[in-house]
């Protein structure tokens, strides 16, 4: 049965156009014919001014907290990331520079991966871009999550058949695992393994296929898992993930159940780092966030409850010496470095009163 297949296609569509830069960027990078349209004078691609209370929040939230975005390549951070709007193409290709420079934005997701497999090369000129500090979390390639492939124009001759490639822990040890660890190092803070909805065989059949897959990969890196089908949210599935030594990704999705719900079905050994990803508010789509809230310059819907709610539980990770990874897209407010700013505040907040609680 193929889910979603509308969401699906929207869910491409509002990436296609980080798709497409980051497809130019990759021209560039293997010396395509392209370069000349978007090379820059050095130091042309600057940093936004830092807000002194942006500062003062880095300087108290915990170094074992990690911020950051779903990719940076949003012309619309004007400001808030970047001096200056620059075209798609110059962010994806040397936009991590300024990015970095924000003392909140010490993370950022790859997505451009989810698409096509990418070289250590590649992955090298990001790292090379941002300080030691800074981690960067990789969706892995979607030939590793997918069991059938969409009907989406973008897939070619293998739109609607089968994926042979599907938990091939061979394929992804070659093509995924080793080309991240050449080329991000110790920058690699985790490799994402997200699968969309699907019909998979039921939940006890994917927790024990994922378990062999993930058993089989190497120990290299911290393995991350999400997943949107809420029914294989399973006890089987957590006690897959505890036992291979990989985690799950909470992920607040608008098919999933509240972030709570996660976290009390899965064991602590798979919550080692803690790894949020903050999509969507309940019942929305990708699509209809889009539309609202392009191009992403500032927060339109403030989702204050879910904001309090991975503050409060990254500052109890933090308390309890776990490090924790929370990344945010636009589509959950309408900016993500905005509502990151924001959470950095939340979560100062969570951790002092849960501090003082505990002290009393």
């Amino acid at each position: 049965m193929q889910r979603a297949e509308g969401g699906e296609a929207a869910r491409h569509g509002e990436r296609d156009l980080t798709y497409r830069g980051q497809l130019r960027y990759q021209g560039a990078m293997t010396g395509g014919t392209q370069r000349a349209l978007f090379d820059l004078a050095p130091g042309a691609l600057d940093a936004a001014e830092i807000a002194p209370e942006h500062h003062a929040l880095a300087n108290e939230l915990p170094r074992g907290i990690r911020l950051g975005t779903m990719s940076w390549t949003y012309p619309g951070w004007r400001g808030s990331v970047y001096a200056r709007r620059f075209a798609q193409e110059h962010l994806a290709r040397r936009g991590l520079t300024a990015y970095s420079k924000h003392p909140l934005l010490r993370a950022v997701e790859v997505d451009r991966t989810l698409y096509a497999p990418v070289t250590a090369a590649e992955l090298r000129a990001y790292r090379e871009q941002v300080p030691d500090d800074f981690r960067f979390v990789v969706k892995a390639h979607q030939d590793c999550t997918i069991l059938r492939y969409p009907t989406h124009a973008r897939y070619g001759k293998n739109r609607g058949e089968l994926n042979a490639r599907f938990l091939d822990s061979a394929y992804a040890a070659d093509t995924v695992v080793g080309p991240l660890g050449e080329g991000l190092g110790d920058k690699a803070g985790a490799l994402l393994f997200q699968f969309p909805p699907q019909e998979v065989g039921g939940a006890r059949a994917f927790a024990e296929q994922l378990h062999r897959f993930l058993v089989r990969l190497p120990k290299t890196v911290t393995y991350a898992v999400e997943i949107r089908n809420a029914e294989l949210l399973s006890e089987d599935y957590a006690a897959a993930l505890a036992d291979a030594g990989a985690v799950h990704c909470h992920n607040l999705w608008s098919a999933m159940p509240p972030l709570l719900a996660q976290v009390k079905r899965i064991a602590a050994p798979a919550r080692r780092p803690l790894i949020v990803r903050w999509t969507l508010r309940p019942g929305d789509s990708f699509e209809r966030a889009r539309e609202r809230y392009a191009p992403f310059e500032r927060i339109v819907d403030e989702d204050r409850e879910r904001r309090l709610l991975i503050a409060r539980l990254a500052a109890k990770a933090d308390v309890h010496g776990v490090p924790a990874f929370v990344l945010v897209d636009n589509k959950a407010e309408g900016c993500a470095p905005e509502s990151i700013f924001r959470l950095a505040g939340a979560i100062v907040d969570a951790r002092k009163a849960l501090i003082a609680k505990e002290g009393s």
